[in-house]
């Protein structure tokens, strides 16, 4: 029970967090997935140089950096990843591109290396909406 309060309270933070930064909420926002990574010890930095990688293969497929939260008080999860739930074929295809051209990991070899720096991660596909938003898809609008 107090690990779901917690996660509650995280998630309510990192929400609050967009609105306050002047995120606009769209009525047809793409889901996204939220990645909660707890991190081997001594691997903090490589996960982080990890994760500019995979960035840095994201700008060159003309695709935004994750959402990246570091914990900095409070429950026991390291950093928090938001990005895109999904891609397009297009997409996937420059991603993929992307990768080879910077010598970066894929498939089992990717699974493999990444998770060599991880303790213990979750992750959970929501959409960001308002209960405004919401209550019009309830009552049929």
């Amino acid at each position: 029970m107090r690990r779901r309060l917690r996660f509650a309270r995280v998630l309510s933070a990192l929400f609050l967090s967009w609105f306050v930064g002047g995120i606009a909420v769209a009525a047809d926002a793409p889901e996204v997935v939220i990645e909660i990574y707890r991190i081997a010890p001594g691997k903090h930095e490589e996960f982080l140089r990890a994760i500019a990688s995979f960035d840095q293969a994201n700008a060159e497929a003309g695709l935004p950096p994750r959402q990246l939260f570091v914990h900095s008080g409070g429950a026991s999860w390291d950093f928090i990843l938001i990005q895109p739930a999904e891609h397009t074929d297009e997409q996937s295809k420059k991603l993929d591109a992307a990768f080879k051209k910077l010598g970066l990991p894929q498939g089992a070899r990717f699974f493999v290396s990444f998770r060599q720096t991880i303790l213990e991660h979750t992750d959970t596909h929501a959409t960001q909406t308002t209960a405004a938003e919401f209550l019009k898809k309830l009552d049929g609008k």
